[in-house]
């Protein structure tokens, strides 16, 4: 374990946890199965299935964001992570296994921590394609608020754009 690597994950995190150390293991395991390091722009895109305490050591370690939108927020719930390489099509799906939780949190920690990746998770190949890179949007005045919003956010309700805020589903409960 590369100890000043995860001291930066808990600067940025605010604190260790076990959540932090299951995303400081995935980015072990990344690096040494697909031979990636930190991404500068979007060569690197991580799908994280769940908004945990995981992904900011994904963000620190692997350069992935969500302003850079290398990071795509795909909520199922699960401790699921699938990593695309844009460069050589490259992809993994690492999977947190599930095995009895030790109740101490500091001793889970230490037990992820020291674990070898191998044991802590399952690889697959992700069930999805690579989304496409990010795109820049215009943004356009929301006719009702007045706030802006990118135009694929925009609907048209009552022949006004309006923002996702705005905006009331027409439903007959289909």
């Amino acid at each position: 374990m590369d100890d000043a690597l995860w001291r930066k994950c808990i600067e940025f995190h605010g604190h260790a946890c076990p959540g932090l150390a299951i995303g400081f293991k995935v980015c072990e395991a990344v690096i040494e199965k697909m031979g990636v390091i930190f991404s500068k722009d979007e060569e690197i895109v991580c799908v994280t299935e769940n908004d945990s305490c995981c992904v900011d050591a994904i963000q620190v370690i692997m350069g992935c964001s969500f302003g850079k939108g290398n990071i795509i927020h795909r909520d199922r719930g699960k401790f699921a992570f699938s990593f695309f390489n844009r460069k050589t099509d490259e992809s993994i799906r690492i999977v947190f296994r599930n095995f009895p939780r030790i109740e101490d949190r500091n001793i889970f920690m230490q037990y992820l921590l020291n674990a070898n990746a191998d044991e802590l998770f399952d690889y697959k190949h992700p069930n999805f394609t690579l989304p496409e890179k990010a795109r820049i949007f215009d943004s356009i005045p929301c006719e009702l608020c007045g706030e802006k919003a990118t135009e694929n956010k925009i609907r048209i309700m009552n022949s006004k754009k309006v923002c996702l805020d705005c905006f009331k589903e027409y439903s007959r409960g289909w």
